[in-house]
């Protein structure tokens, strides 16, 4: 990152233990202002950049995206999760749908889940054919060779959630009203085939982990860490440079010139808190 700060809790430096609160908040404040100077420099430069998330379900994709992006302008940083395939989209070429969605210049699409559906969730539940599957695998490197060959800065994170974190986390969203909407039946019936993910998750790295595309692994059951270090990740790896702003002052307000407050009724928020 240049002259950015290095990331302290690391997998190699980290203690043992959970991050507090007040450490988080520091670390991820910093890291906050190094992606502000990102996004500035992919506005100036016309920089793509293409930033895919995949694991299973409760790995902290959601909020490792919502990290990244809460301090950015979603005009920039555009997150991408699309919906079940229509009857269309279902004639179409695999990839098509996707395509649309790629980065034009100044812009930093971040996929959750992304075209690798196919190699996970779609194989492992039966909605596409072994056939489909190994043609898949056998293109996206090509695909993916095209992608970055045209200027693209492609970045494949896949967070890696044990067994027993990943229940704890299915088990929350039962427990908790605010957290219901994200356990869908397609969840629970993902959740009990642990190892046909396993071996479609394999299968897929040795396909896709290439020298030019490669998978970066991080370890998410400490969702403030996989954070973090996901972001330091990032940024170590995009050559974004900083350009000298100019020092802002808020200029003189105009005088009223005659306005007066008017007397319409406003229904105003009542005021409970």
């Amino acid at each position: 990152m240049g002259d950015k700060k290095k990331q302290k809790d690391n997998p190699e430096t980290a203690e043992a233990g959970k991050l507090s609160n007040k450490q988080y908040e520091r670390e991820l404040a910093q890291l906050h202002v190094e992606l502000v100077k990102l996004q500035q420099w992919v506005v100036d430069t016309g920089a793509k950049v293409c930033i895919v998330f995949e694991g299973r379900d409760g790995a902290g994709k959601g909020g490792t995206i919502k990290a990244l992006t809460e301090r950015v302008s979603p005009r920039v940083f555009r997150v991408v999760a699309l919906p079940a395939p229509t009857e269309r989209e279902k004639s179409q070429m695999y990839m098509q749908r996707y395509l649309p969605h790629l980065p034009a210049a100044g812009e930093v699409v971040i996929f959750d889940r992304s075209w690798y559906n196919r190699a996970g969730v779609e194989r492992v539940m039966g909605f596409c054919s072994q056939a489909q599957v190994d043609a898949f695998l056998k293109a996206v490197p090509l695909v993916e060779r095209v992608m970055i060959d045209s200027g693209i800065l492609l970045f494949k994170y896949w967070l890696e959630v044990t067994e027993a974190e990943q229940t704890r986390r299915l088990q929350s969203r039962i427990n908790d009203a605010r957290k219901t909407w994200k356990l869908t039946k397609m969840d629970l019936d993902s959740y009990s085939r642990w190892y046909d993910y396993s071996r479609a998750r394999d299968e897929m790295f040795r396909a896709s982990d290439t020298s030019i595309s490669p998978w970066y692994v991080g370890r998410s059951d400490d969702k403030k860490r996989i954070r973090l270090n996901i972001i330091t990740h990032l940024l170590e790896h995009i050559p974004y440079t900083v350009s000298a702003r100019e020092k802002i002052t808020l200029p003189k307000r105009q005088k009223p010139k005659g306005y007066t407050q008017p007397e319409h009724p406003f229904r105003y928020v009542p005021e409970k808190f």
